[in-house]
């Protein structure tokens, strides 16, 4: 592995230390500190937080890979999260923003349910931490897969831990550097690292495919149309050979967006509701560069590959491998840091969320009520670690595929919280009863789906995305058992 990597590679690592440092030492005092940053993010760092957290190691793996084997086809995922990012910032992020603080200061999605629905609130702020613990497991895991993709195609027998493959010496190498920053600057320093791995990552997606278009041995677009054409005409087909189930699946991606904790997260953190817009203008066109980048590079990734005769096992290193072959060694590792920013800042976003659920929902609510805010931080970087490890036994599968877990997690988190999250804060009718069974019926309806393989094969035909049955049965739960049962004395304002 030539010089110019490492020295990348390290100055990313020492970077994103350093910023957990210094985080350290402005925002972890309290447990709203640690965990939502005091909020006060600013626009900007609001905005590419939000995304970068969002797109993990997804963006420069999975979808590329997807791109890579089934052509333009795939890139309806991408246009159904851009859709249903920008619904989440129109609709959900405001309110969010001035309900959490207008319900009991809340500080976790759970917290703010209970406080929303407060005669169910033992009851939603468990089952949501629950489900918000067990699918960041599998969707921290995901990003795991990712770091340890990387290694073990880029880094091949360099480092060596105690024997350990490449894939798993990956593993634990990227979940050891996030645990760093995270465990020590909490919720800012994922922000901030979050913002710097927003900047790379873009950069690179507007890099790599301008130089596997143009570059040596890239021949522009025609040549590039006319090698695909060659191979398979309907890889530059938006529609040949996509049932109508097979796009309501990909564009239904959307939907997820208004049940991520991690994401949503961020809109509870702005500095203020005026900050959104501006924040809205910037995640949107991060979003958009970053998705024409990660689609481009799958596509023009595969007829480069074909032109230069380049063996390709495994679709979803298409990136890495054009990284090393490409590129100057100190631009090799700018964009293998890319990768491994796209990976840790996901990661990173889901221990902190987990962790609080963990803390603020498990701990303080059934162990120690009266804990001090140096206890709940201590607990909360407890949480982070004992999450991390979890996610690195379910990544140990070096056969894994990102783009499998990721849609398994975004799936459940989609349907037991998207619904709950819109009409908590549009519908004044929505009471705890209704939420815990939106939330309930959506996360068991995604299991059951994915346990009966429907996703892969439905009546014979195409399988049909879990998210799908899951968001619709969650609503139709959440409605329906709002308006058969009255709770009470629970708060009706819907603020705006």
């Amino acid at each position: 592995m030539a010089i110019g990597v490492w020295i990348s590679l390290i100055a990313y690592f020492v970077l994103m230390i350093a910023i957990g440092l210094y985080a350290m030492r402005t925002s972890t005092a309290t447990s709203e500190d640690y965990m939502l940053g005091g909020r006060t993010l600013s626009p900007q760092v609001a905005a590419l937080s939000a995304g970068a957290s969002d797109m993990s190691g997804w963006l420069l793996l999975g979808l590329p890979g997807a791109m890579f084997v089934s052509g333009l086809g795939s890139a309806w995922i991408g246009i159904g999260l851009f859709v249903g990012a920008f619904f989440n910032w129109l609709l959900v992020a405001p309110r969010l923003r001035e309900q959490t603080v207008h319900y009991g200061n809340a500080i976790t999605i759970p917290a703010f349910l209970a406080n929303r629905f407060p005669t169910r609130a033992l009851s939603l702020r468990t089952v949501s931490a629950i489900v918000i613990v067990v699918f960041f497991s599998v969707y921290t895991a995901s990003g795991l897969v990712a770091g340890g993709k990387l290694f073990e195609s880029a880094f091949s027998g360099v480092i060596d831990i105690g024997g350990l493959s490449d894939y798993a010496t990956g593993v634990i190498l990227t979940l050891g550097v996030v645990l760093v920053y995270t465990v020590v600057g909490g919720f800012l320093a994922v922000s901030m690292t979050d913002f710097v791995q927003g900047c790379i990552m873009m950069l690179a997606l507007v890099i790599m495919p301008a130089v596997v278009l143009f570059g040596e041995g890239g021949g522009g677009f025609s040549q590039a149309q006319q090698t695909l054409n060659q191979v398979d005409p309907t890889l530059l087909s938006w529609t040949d050979g996509l049932t109508i189930i097979g796009w309501l699946s990909a564009v239904t991606w959307g939907l997820g967006y208004f049940g991520q904790p991690h994401i949503i997260v961020r809109f509870m953190a702005i500095r203020s509701v005026k900050d959104v817009p501006t924040a809205r203008n910037i995640g949107m066109t991060w979003m958009f560069i970053s998705l024409v980048g990660a689609i481009s590079v799958g596509i023009f990734g595969r007829a480069y590959a074909i032109r230069n005769g380049l063996e390709v096992q495994d679709p979803e290193t298409i990136f890495i491998i054009l990284s090393n072959l490409l590129f100057h060694p100190l631009i090799t590792g700018f964009l293998y840091a890319a990768l491994l920013a796209a990976i840790m800042s996901t990661i990173s976003s889901q221990l902190l969320v987990a962790s609080s659920s963990l803390t603020e929902d498990f701990y303080r609510l059934f162990l120690r009520k009266e804990a001090s805010e140096k206890e709940t931080v201590t607990i909360g970087r407890l949480s982070v670690v004992a999450v991390g490890l979890v996610a690195a036994i379910i990544a140990s599968n070096p056969d894994s595929q990102v783009l499998g877990l990721v849609s398994n997690a975004w799936a459940g988190f989609g349907a037991a919280f998207g619904p709950l999250i819109l009409l908590s804060l549009m519908w004044s009718r929505t009471n705890g009863a209704g939420a815990i069974a939106g939330m309930v019926v959506g996360a068991l309806t995604v299991i059951v789906w994915i346990a009966l393989g429907f996703s892969s094969s439905f009546l014979g035909g195409p399988g049909v995305y879990e998210i799908i049955p899951g968001f619709i049965a969650s609503f139709l739960a959440i409605v329906v058992v709002s308006r058969m049962t009255s709770d009470a004395g629970e708060y009706r304002q819907i603020t705006r």
